[in-house]
């Protein structure tokens, strides 16, 4: 599984010839009389995504990576960030779609998938930065599609048609390296993640430029994504796993939020949150952020990179690789790239069951919220 196996970066314009065919128009996957390179949609921030976060069994190793295209604006990004006991590094990646959309690499960082809803591979390539990881995800629940939930009429500005995402979300099981400066760390057994694949249009895609006056980020509330043996919780629904007897997801109703935050950054530290479900069950789950194992998703261009502050789909200039680490130990630091944060914690269950889970926030925000506040959020005594 070494990554000098795959092909090195393919030509994009070797299929220029043929436009608007492309290699996957060779495949039975057409879904309208148009060449799959041809968009449903004209709008601009139409978007196909996939994104992946992980966590070794031992507390002290995390991985987010994901990668978006926009086919109406031609082009592909990725990131990838690894936080090794605060130690926090990001690679991001920039390049034009050209005609083969089939082709995930984006400079060093490399998904592919290897069985369609059952398994992907996440390569980074070694880079300048340090870091760089092989590791294998199989997916360990049932799949549900995510129908588009939107009010058609209640577009920004009035009389245009509301943003849509539909796809589908899953947990699985992690295998394989992580390299920190040479130092190779190889994945303990339990080590786990959840992945989703996303499409539609908006999503802050183009940032303020092509924001249309509408928000640019999705809510305050974020999200848990908790895998318990029984069943996993992935924000508003409960998975699974596959051949389970059941129903293959449940609706998570909005939950009661008690919240504890740093006093001098105003970041999540522990919550203990209340949670109905549509089959009449219910649980409380306790979080306790371990350390500074979070991730923070500005580093991968989610409301604009710290740097730079470019936004999913803004990068408009030639192919470009680049990155950065940050010592998240410090809190000067978490203070000048908190936004959308993957924290890392202990989650405990009424009944006693303990794993290792993702409490997402978007911070500061959870903490003005709670200062509001606003129904089913408080502050943990």
């Amino acid at each position: 599984m070494a990554s000098d196996t795959l092909p090195a970066d393919r030509s994009y314009e070797e299929f220029a010839e043929h436009f608007p065919l492309a290699p996957i128009d060779d495949h039975f996957v057409h879904q309208t009389p148009d060449p799959v390179r041809v968009m449903w949609t004209g709008d601009p921030r139409a978007y196909e995504r996939h994104w992946v976060v992980i966590h070794d069994d031992t507390g002290d190793l995390t991985i987010a990576t994901g990668g978006s295209f926009y086919p109406n604006l031609d082009r592909a990004e990725a990131y990838a960030i690894v936080n090794s006991k605060g130690r926090h590094t990001s690679v991001r990646s920039y390049r034009p779609i050209g005609a083969d959309r089939d082709d995930l690499r984006v400079g060093p960082i490399v998904p592919v998938i290897v069985r369609g809803l059952r398994e992907w591979r996440y390569i980074l390539e070694p880079n300048e930065w340090g870091i760089s990881y092989d590791l294998a995800f199989t997916d360990t629940t049932r799949q549900a599609f995510r129908e588009p939930l939107s009010n058609s009429a209640a577009g920004t500005p009035p009389g245009r048609r509301n943003d849509v995402t539909s796809g589908f979300e899953c947990f699985g099981t992690v295998s394989g390296w992580v390299e920190i400066d040479g130092e190779r760390i190889t994945l303990g057994p339990n080590a786990a993640g959840t992945r989703d694949r996303h499409w539609g249009t908006g999503r802050g895609v183009g940032g303020p430029r092509l924001s249309l006056g509408g928000r640019l980020h999705v809510g305050t509330n974020g999200n848990a994504f908790v895998a318990f043996p029984d069943w996993n919780l992935w924000g508003d629904r409960l998975f699974y796993p596959f051949g389970e007897d059941t129903v293959p997801w449940t609706t998570a109703h909005k939950p009661t939020r008690r919240l504890r935050f740093e006093p001098d950054t105003d970041i999540f530290t522990e919550g203990i949150v209340d949670y109905t479900f549509a089959n009449g069950e219910s649980a409380q789950l306790h979080y306790e952020k371990i350390g500074q194992q979070t991730l923070y998703l500005r580093c991968g261009m989610y409301g604009g990179t710290p740097d730079r502050d470019i936004h999913q789909g803004s990068y408009d200039g030639p192919a470009m690789t680049e990155g950065e680490t940050y010592d998240v130990n410090r809190p000067e630091t978490r203070i000048a790239i908190r936004g959308l944060d993957e924290h890392l914690c202990r989650v405990t269950r009424d009944d006693g069951t303990s794993v290792l889970g993702i409490y997402q926030t978007i911070d500061p925000v959870a903490f003005e919220v709670c200062t509001a506040g606003r129904k089913g959020w408080d502050f943990l005594s």
